[in-house]
């Protein structure tokens, strides 16, 4: 009779047999995460703490991709070790997708600003200010967060932004902020800043050229909505 540890090694090997027969395709989530945890606990085999783990993430690996250190530690059989490990993983997942994303610096329209914006804004639940600092060409120079709040609101210091711009010797600015509610619609303050920062802008012979408001994978242009004319 198998004891439960040797039931572990069996359903803990499985996804590894599959990989290596059928290629890392050919996988579920559930196998990929049992494979990354590499074993269960006393109370959960691999299999089935993976299949957990999914639940807690309501199956979406977005939202676990969002998980603080915390929140990974609050699902049974999750010690710090197995935690940090998942976390680095979804992490080298991001920075994927910042190089490819990279990869595209000249920015024409609201959708290239988005897709160099999105690795910075797109999953995180709670609001932060950022801005591409662009030139003459319209090449991406850099990306920087100017500040990081709360679930519904951040402040934006115009001294930050335009310290950053002539550091850089900026041409013109993108700027963008996330909502983390998933409203798209820009707020009267959202506005507010967006005016402040064009007259300032103006002032100083920068270009304010779009504001992006970011949610998962869209977004709302001030620019392409014709709030900025």
């Amino acid at each position: 009779m198998k004891t439960n540890v040797e039931t572990w090694c069996v359903e803990e090997e499985l996804p590894r047999e599959k990989l290596q027969s059928k290629g890392p395709e050919s996988l579920s989530n559930q196998d990929l995460i049992a494979l990354i945890l590499g074993s269960g606990s006393k109370e959960y085999p691999v299999m089935e703490m993976a299949n957990l783990i999914l639940a807690q993430g309501f199956g979406k690996l977005t939202r676990l991709s969002q998980f603080t250190l915390h929140d990974w530690m609050t699902i049974k059989g999750i010690g710090q070790g197995k935690a940090a490990i998942l976390m680095a993983v979804f992490e080298l997942a991001r920075r994927k997708r910042f190089e490819e994303l990279d990869q595209k610096k000249s920015i024409s329209c609201s959708k290239h600003a988005f897709e160099h914006l999105v690795k910075h804004l797109g999953d995180l639940p709670h609001e932060e200010f950022w801005i591409l600092l662009l030139n003459r060409n319209n090449t991406v120079m850099a990306a920087k967060r100017i500040s990081e709040g709360g679930l519904s609101a951040t402040l934006v210091d115009p001294k930050k932004v335009f310290s950053l711009a002539l550091q850089f010797r900026a041409h013109g600015l993108i700027l963008a902020h996330n909502h983390p509610s998933g409203n798209l619609m820009p707020s009267d303050h959202d506005i507010e800043i967006t005016v402040k920062l064009r007259i300032v802008g103006k002032a100083m012979d920068l270009l304010v050229m779009d504001h992006l408001i970011v949610h998962g994978n869209a977004y709302f242009s001030f620019a392409d909505e014709g709030i900025l004319e």
